[in-house]
């Protein structure tokens, strides 16, 4: 089981190595890819022993001032700066988890629009969605859809490689924006069984989590082979309610013109 420290840990590794010592890129000559922890704990004004610690899950508390002294030099994104706080349990915590459950006024939204839409849950599992969004998901939301849950249905179904137009880069990016909502997820039994299988069951899944690359679901275009429309387009756009934080809602908008 990996345990939040040991996340926290863990990402910063990742982030330390991509990054680049300052005034130098990095060179074949170095045996350490990017900073070395000695490095990063100088720039960061704290010392190598304990920045050791906080890599090796070892720290039981790292503070937020020290926190953005790291995110400020190892130059992350929102995504990862959230992820960091999440990771280190300094973000508002999420309620206990609970049987899933759709807020009416979530129900209502889907029943009026007009164009495919659907409510993700904690775990990225599809919990309401519209007619349309099941004539679009035939595979996933449709009555033969044996994986409700969106990471599932993109690496064990094999008929979503070709349904999703540009696969491996969609599902790259798909894994990092769910690993942006996971900081705080760390222990949690159903999470981890389902990384834990995900990783058993695809090869690329397991590769692209090892990189612990961090994105928001910002709004995109997405393109799919659909089996009787052709090719078609939609605009994404992610919606979070304010109160039930563990919920999404997406909606595709078709581009003009397509």
């Amino acid at each position: 089981m990996v345990t939040r420290p040991k996340e926290l840990g863990c990402f910063l590794r990742r982030l330390r190595e991509r990054t680049a010592p300052q005034g130098a890129p990095i060179g074949r000559r170095r045996r350490t890819p990017g900073l070395r922890r000695e490095e990063l704990a100088t720039l960061c004004g704290i010392s190598v022993t304990w920045y050791t610690w906080i890599e090796q899950g070892r720290a039981p508390q790292v503070s937020p001032d020290t926190l953005a002294r790291l995110a400020d030099v190892l130059a992350v994104t929102d995504a990862e700066r959230r992820y960091l706080w999440e990771a280190a349990g300094l973000a508002p915590q999420r309620p206990a988890q609970k049987t899933p459950h759709v807020p009416a006024a979530i129900t209502s939204v889907l029943e009026h629009i007009a164009t495919p839409a659907y409510c993700l849950g904690r775990y990225w599992d599809a919990l309401a969605w519209n007619r349309e969004a099941e004539s679009l998901f035939a595979d996933w939301l449709g009555p033969q859809g044996q994986e409700r849950n969106l990471l599932r249905f993109m690496f064990c179904v094999p008929a979503a490689r070709d349904f999703v137009v540009d696969w491996p880069q969609r599902a790259r990016r798909l894994v990092a924006e769910f690993s942006a909502d996971a900081g705080n997820l760390a222990g949690e039994g159903q999470y981890e069984d389902m990384v834990a299988d995900l990783g058993r069951q695809s090869a690329e899944f397991r590769a692209y989590w090892a990189r612990r690359e961090i994105s928001f679901r910002d709004p995109a275009v997405k393109a799919f082979r659909h089996p009787t429309e052709g090719l078609v387009v939609y605009e994404q756009t992610t919606f979070v309610p304010l109160v039930e934080r563990d919920f999404k809602l997406i909606l595709l908008c078709a581009r003009p013109g397509n």
